[in-house]
């Protein structure tokens, strides 16, 4: 289990960065651009994963432009969602964002709807709402719901992208390196387009930043998979784990190390979230 706390760890450590960034100047476009490269890098490095395999599988083609499009994406969201709403709430929907990939299971992969799934996701429904449920005084709070939703909606995507790229018959290693590689490509045009623009010239805060979050970024991913490696026979332990660990240590450090404010209805929509997980770890 050691591998599955590590990943814990790193996965919030994602999002403490992310909450920091703005505090210390950082421009984040750059550290997400700067994040793919070393996660690139690091996937070749210690996974030995070459894009070739996704490369040869034409069926993987448009998943892979679409992750290449929705990773970086979804890394702006992040950023913006912790700052606006907290790193509960953004960690959370992450987690919960499983819903979202679990009904695409049903509707596109030939999975098998049961008593228990139905349990699963009326659960994790339930702590969506509750967990997002803000009480409204302007129209910034009117918004603050708005980021972490599309952090639930970006995770999904990305994990239904993802499963299509493995039907396809592309080995994970190969397609994560593939998909970092294309995302890559969009992030510095626009880094180059500002910098040359004026708009935000490139400092080494950010690019060190940038080496920091793909770091953090890519041992989440890195130590998530040796989990499934050590326990090859309890796949849904690590999966349970992993998602509850995040949920309550993103809950700890949210709310006890940032202060972040969170009404009753959003605690039980964090009871309902691990809750969710657990049944839908043993569906």
């Amino acid at each position: 289990m050691t591998y599955i706390l590590l990943a814990v760890v790193f996965s919030v450590a994602v999002s403490v960065l992310l909450k920091l960034a703005r505090k210390h100047g950082i421009d984040i476009v750059q550290a997400v651009a700067t994040n793919y490269v070393v996660a690139a890098l690091l996937s070749a490095w210690l996974l030995g994963a070459t894009p070739q395999a996704a490369i040869d599988a034409k069926a993987t083609y448009t998943p892979l432009l679409l992750l290449g499009i929705l990773l970086p994406a979804i890394f702006l969201v992040l950023a913006r969602s912790v700052r606006t709403a907290g790193i509960v709430r953004t960690d959370v929907a992450q987690r919960l964002s499983l819903f979202l990939s679990l009904m695409a299971a049903f509707a596109f992969f030939g999975d098998t709807l049961t008593g228990t799934k139905s349990l699963g996701i009326v659960l994790a429904f339930a702590a969506v709402l509750c967990v997002l449920w803000r009480k409204e005084r302007d129209s910034a709070e009117r918004s603050g719901w708005l980021a972490p939703l599309a952090v639930f909606a970006g995770f999904g995507a990305i994990d239904i992208c993802f499963k299509l790229v493995a039907q396809a018959g592309a080995p994970f290693a190969s397609a994560l390196l593939a998909s970092f590689l294309i995302a890559m490509v969009p992030c510095w045009i626009v880094v180059l387009a500002r910098a040359v623009t004026r708009r935000a010239s490139v400092t080494l805060r950010s690019l060190g930043f940038g080496v920091l979050l793909g770091a953090a970024n890519f041992a989440n991913i890195l130590f998530y998979v040796r989990g499934h490696q050590a326990l090859p026979k309890d796949p849904s332990l690590v999966f349970a784990s992993m998602n509850v660990g995040v949920v309550v240590l993103g809950t700890v450090v949210g709310a006890f190390g940032f202060r972040e404010r969170l009404a009753p209805v959003n605690w039980g929509g964090i009871v309902l979230a691990i809750a969710a997980i657990a049944v839908l770890a043993t569906a």
